[in-house]
């Protein structure tokens, strides 16, 4: 059985120029992206997104290939799409696929 994969871990952030500068100054990790509305780090075995309070709520991100445009989904400016789902405890599930 293959497993699915967790693509990022969302966290977050007041301000996301010093919350990247925190993260990159001590870790060893690279900027993917960033501007004032989000942040993307790389570690080694995952992503790490930085966004804004008003913008996202914290989640993690399951990679889902099959996903489909619908209603419930949305396009992201890199043109994946994604939607959010709640598990069992009220915590945010992001369902994401990116552009082949």
């Amino acid at each position: 059985m293959k497993l699915d994969y967790v693509d990022h871990i969302a966290i977050q952030v007041e301000n996301i120029k010093q919350s990247l500068d925190w993260y990159l100054s001590r870790f060893k990790c690279k900027k993917i992206y960033s501007d004032k509305s989000w942040g993307l780090i790389k570690f080694d075995n995952c992503l790490l997104a930085l966004v804004k309070k008003e913008q996202h709520p914290p989640h993690f991100a399951i990679l889902n290939n099959n996903l489909s445009e619908s209603e419930k989904t949305k396009i992201h400016r890199d043109g994946s799409i994604s939607k959010y789902i709640i598990d069992c405890d009220g915590n945010s599930i992001e369902i994401i696929k990116y552009k082949n």
